[in-house]
């Protein structure tokens, strides 16, 4: 796939809506507008096309949730009055050669209540069945084998899979098909999409639907497949989200080039004669949820006057930044940084865990930081200094940097270009559906140093596993778990209405590693905001001699991550948990701290600090057009 503050519920309802707010610059061919105001119920007319589609479900969208929503239905019109649709949106069964007629004499209106509801306002879709509708061939009626769902803009009579192109397109701002040499359409170029192909006799063109309506059918979720699949089914059920139907135009919209390709490569000139069913299309998954993802990550750690840290908080410039890539179902792909980015190997394995899927570990990427100077040198250079790439089907990663951030790790870059032969190799294993083991392979001049991880899973809480850590063989630290999760009282003096963190639990730990550790490195503990059936992670302490040992940092007593969140009133995005860091705060460790109190607000000085930035899955994809 080519490399998508979150996505406002409202924006996105306002995207896929189309309430009188959609309109296409294309050619008006299949457009029912001719300037008259109709004052006769006339039927609502046009085709339903792949090749022309029979017993397709059809229906004008008025609420703007993609999906066909049954009566009694109610609807405000312009000027705030409300009425009553008792059949609900318009619908039909589309007939011979793909024709359907709506009935939308339920869209006449009281004069004394306001005008009558303009069916050409309101985009049409049109949902295919399988095994019910059939495609008319040349050589009969063909069952459609799996579902999937078409739109058209409000006006467009024809609903094809190249008027959801068109559609989508003018959602998202896509480009214009011609004159934008990189317009995802580039290669629609001298296609009207929005007309008759079948009545033109435009070979290429009905090669391209068929093509794009095989890829949507492949996308469409098998469960969903499977219910419109049942005799009792019409096509009036509600099974798609709003966001699930908006995901299916994109992702359709963000392909639509490999897939005409496919096309052309077959073709060869002769589009009359490609058999459809025998391409090998792309196979994208897609997921439909709509979850919300970090898409980046700006790390804090260079001081504006001397080079020393720790300092206060707002004397930190920027010296990072990290940039998250995700396929089109939520899988982590890349992690790319202008900087220095640290790969822990601890939050790979969490990664990993998933199976690459970020928002299922909830609380998302847990905070790091490289304290060289090396990094605001590297960050201020333009261009990507160092990249994380996964490949989930080898169970394999690789890390690249072309700074000098990492020699106290062992990590020498080879040059300051990236690519060529990566500077840290990881491959992983399972046992029993869970991470085994994962191993980390550096070069040196002198051979390879092997790294290996294997999680620790006594006591701990899901998400966040204790570990072990050896060097060829050697065991270089490990941390875990002393006791079971425990929640605690929350101190009388702090109100837990209005407290913004409160630590109401812990799980204590053993850190093993880096003797002699600091005499105040003790009282290990995670601590926890669990109210409302949240489980926040606020705190956690750790050593790390690569950044204790650099001679601009000042850290004798250890090192901790502090996190904040959004506010516990506020609404968690759709998608969404309610565990996604808003700030992580590097300190010095502080021991023994207090179960039951307010978690502080006020910070004396840090090492670094990292603000968070998220987006909706569907936000990401549009972006990446």
């Amino acid at each position: 796939m080519k490399p998508l503050i979150f996505l406002p519920v409202s924006v996105l309802f306002l995207a896929i809506a189309g309430c009188g707010n959609e309109s296409d610059e294309l050619p008006v061919d299949g457009r029912n507008f001719d300037g008259v105001q109709y004052s006769d119920p006339a039927p609502y007319t046009g085709r339903v096309i792949d090749g022309y589609l029979k017993n397709a479900r059809v229906w004008l969208d008025m609420d703007g949730d993609s999906q066909y929503t049954p009566g009694p239905m109610e609807y405000e019109l312009a000027s705030g009055r409300i009425v009553t649709l008792p059949s609900g949106e318009p619908t039909v069964m589309s007939g011979e050669d793909g024709q359907f007629s709506i009935d939308i004499s339920e869209l006449m209106v009281d004069p004394k209540i306001g005008p009558n509801i303009d069916s050409r306002a309101f985009p049409l879709y049109a949902l295919a069945l399988p095994g019910k509708t059939v495609e008319q061939t040349r050589i009969g009626d063909v069952p459609v084998a799996r579902a999937f769902l078409l739109s058209a803009a409000p006006g467009v009579s024809n609903i094809s899979p190249l008027t959801t192109l068109a559609r989508y397109r003018r959602l998202t701002t896509a480009g214009l098909l011609s004159g934008s040499g990189n317009s995802v359409l580039s290669g629609f170029e001298g296609i009207n999409l929005l007309r008759d192909y079948v009545l033109a006799k435009d070979d290429k063109a009905h090669a391209y639907a068929q093509a794009l309506a095989r890829f949507s059918a492949s996308q469409f979720p098998d469960d969903y497949n499977d219910a419109l699949a049942r005799p009792e089914s019409d096509g009036k059920e509600r099974l798609l989200s709003p966001q699930g139907a908006y995901l299916l135009g994109i992702s359709l919209l963000q392909n639509a080039g490999d897939v005409i390709a496919v096309v052309d490569s077959a073709a060869q000139g002769n589009y009359a004669n490609v058999d459809v069913d025998q391409l090998e299309l792309p196979l994208v998954p897609l997921e439909l949820s709509d979850p919300v993802l970090l898409t980046s990550q700006r790390i804090y750690a260079q001081p504006r006057q001397s080079n020393e840290l720790p300092t206060n908080s707002s004397n930190l410039m920027v010296s990072a930044e990290l940039m998250f890539e995700y396929s089109e179902d939520g899988r982590l792909q890349t992690i790319s940084s202008e900087g220095c980015l640290t790969p822990s190997m601890q939050e790979i394995a969490r990664l990993i865990s998933v199976n690459g899927y970020m928002a299922h570990l909830g609380t998302q990427w847990l905070p790091s930081a490289s304290l060289s100077p090396q990094s605001k040198i590297a960050y201020d250079n333009p261009g990507v200094d160092e990249r994380l790439v996964f490949d989930w089907a080898a169970r394999k990663a690789t890390f690249e940097t072309g700074t000098a951030c990492h020699q106290l790790e062992g990590i020498q870059a080879g040059s300051t270009e990236l690519g060529g032969e990566p500077e840290v190799a990881y491959s992983w294993s399972y046992s029993g559906g869970k991470l085994a083991q994962l191993e980390a392979r550096i070069p040196q001049q002198n051979g390879t140093i092997t790294r290996t991880l294997t999680p620790e899973r006594t006591n701990a809480l899901e998400g966040f596993p204790g570990y072990q850590l050896k060097e060829e063989g050697v065991e270089v630290e490990s941390l875990v778990y002393s006791d079971v999760f425990q929640s605690c009282a929350i101190d009388d003096k702090v109100d837990p209405v209005t407290a913004a963190h409160v630590v109401t639990g812990f799980q204590d730990y053993d850190f093993y590693g880096h003797e002699p550790q600091p005499a105040a490195f003790t009282g290990l503990a995670l601590e926890f905001d669990t109210r409302g059936e949240q489980v926040r992670l606020l705190r956690y302490g750790f050593l790390a001699p690569e950044m204790s040992g650099l001679g601009n940092v000042d850290a004798d007593g250890g090192f901790e991550w502090t996190m904040y969140y959004p506010p516990r009133s506020s609404e968690t995005p759709l998608g969404g948990t309610p565990n996604l860091i808003q700030k992580a705060y590097l300190k010095n460790y502080s021991p023994n701290q207090a179960c039951g109190r307010s978690f502080e607000e006020s910070l004396s000085g840090a090492y670094a600090w990292i603000e968070y930035k998220y987006k909706n899955l569907s936000q990401y994809l549009v972006d990446q057009l």
